[in-house]
């Protein structure tokens, strides 16, 4: 592992400061805990349900035919901003509702 670290050290003292930058970046989605749970998740291996096909396609059909809607108009209709939006996504459920209890 040194070894590694050695050099990416080395290569990273090459990189232009915009190019370091977007290297950070990188290692920050790969250091946060979500983007590493999303990408050790196991790929979806579900077959479709005709259900579910048939829903894709009424959505397809339906914006072929209408202007998508914002994620901001919804949540007005709903009396919420994006802020709260944001705050309930970061709220965990209570363990009643948790998804491990379903």
């Amino acid at each position: 592992m040194n070894n590694d670290l050695e050099h990416a050290q080395q290569l990273l003292s090459h990189l232009a400061p915009g190019q370091i930058a977007a290297v950070v970046q990188l290692m920050e989605v790969m250091l946060d805990p979500l983007s590493r749970a999303l990408a050790n998740a196991p790929l979806e291996d579900e077959e479709i349900s005709a259900e579910e096909d048939q829903a894709v396609a009424e959505a397809r059909e339906w914006l072929e035919h209408n202007t998508p809607i914002p994620h901001e108009e919804v949540l007005a209709e709903l009396g919420l901003s994006m802020a709260d939006f944001e705050l309930i996504c970061r709220t965990p459920l209570p363990q009643k509702l948790n998804h491990s209890s379903l």
